[in-house]
């Protein structure tokens, strides 16, 4: 395998946290016994390397709460996030460091963040055939780009590519930001516009591509836009009258870009558990994956 087959992927270690948490039977462990579902992403990610993955990285909410709290403070929280889930997060991110994993613990920023600043060093990187962000989550539509920057789904094993973002939400990733800021986002915990439902915002966005690019007055509309679009002149109206409020929400909704979580994907080469690895499932009572981690050999690719 060349240097130029290189494929980077980037996991969403808290919606990977969730989707073992929710997916298993129910629990009746309190918070600091029960690391069952942090050991179930562990072994997700074993299995990614075993099946050939050689560049890495997870990202994680060490901290739910980010600075978009302090832009809208009904943005989502770690309120009524169980307990016992909440606890695992630290156990997982010291499972990904023992495994010899990348991981971005992030506080001030999110996972989201992390995996989009991320995907933007290894789309840069010509030595680099394709970047896999494995996430269903929609923010993250935004990052892709052609089939080079990818989303997979790991629950539905799906990919989708540029074509799939214009095919599910009607607009080019770039103008994901802007849709969600005019739909709302109920996962995030912002609403959007009222009167703005997901097909008058692909609609208009497939047209004008951004939010600041749309006239205040519908009769200044293209009229095939308005032709498209129900009720255009209300929704032009409300989108007026309430302008600084989706621009806010598009500000939540544009993922940051922080190249210094990511020096060169050199940093992702997945060369090995480290020495601690045996300890700490030892500890949590799972020295099998240890065993299976270990014996996997390393693929160089530099």
């Amino acid at each position: 395998m060349s240097r130029r087959d290189r494929r980077v992927h980037l996991v969403d270690g808290t919606y990977e946290l969730f989707r073992q948490f929710y997916g298993q039977p129910e629990r009746g462990a309190t918070a600091g016994t029960d690391v069952r579902a942090a050991l179930g992403v562990a072994g997700s990610l074993v299995s990614m390397i075993a099946g050939g993955a050689t560049h890495l990285g997870v990202a994680t909410d060490h901290v739910i709460e980010s600075f978009r709290n302090d832009l809208w403070p009904s943005y989502k929280t770690s309120a009524g996030v169980p307990e016992e889930l909440l606890a695992q997060f630290g156990v997982l991110e010291i499972l990904v460091e023992a495994l010899g994993i990348k991981l971005w613990p992030m506080v001030e920023l999110e996972a989201d963040d992390a995996m989009a600043s991320a995907a933007h060093v290894a789309a840069s990187d010509p030595g680099v055939e394709q970047v896999v962000i494995c996430t269903p989550d929609k923010d993250l539509a935004q990052c892709v780009a052609g089939a080079r920057v990818v989303q997979l789904d790991r629950r539905k094993g799906t990919v989708a590519d540029e074509n799939a973002v214009w095919a599910k939400f009607g607009v080019s990733p770039s103008s994901i930001p802007d849709w969600l800021a005019l739909v709302g986002d109920s996962a995030d915990g912002f609403p959007g516009i009222a009167g703005w439902g997901k097909q008058s915002a692909s609609g208009v966005l497939s047209f004008y591509g951004h939010i600041d690019e749309i006239p205040d007055d519908a009769e200044a509309w293209d009229p095939a836009v308005r032709r498209a679009v129900r009720g255009a002149p209300k929704l032009a109206t409300r989108l007026a009258e309430q302008r600084d409020l989706a621009n806010l929400f598009l500000d939540l909704a544009t993922l940051r870009v922080d190249p210094t979580l990511l020096a060169s994907t050199d940093e992702l080469a997945w060369e090995g558990p480290t020495g601690a690895l045996g300890e700490v499932c030892e500890q949590l009572g799972a020295p099998a994956l240890a065993r299976r981690a270990e014996s996997i050999s390393p693929r160089s690719i530099h």
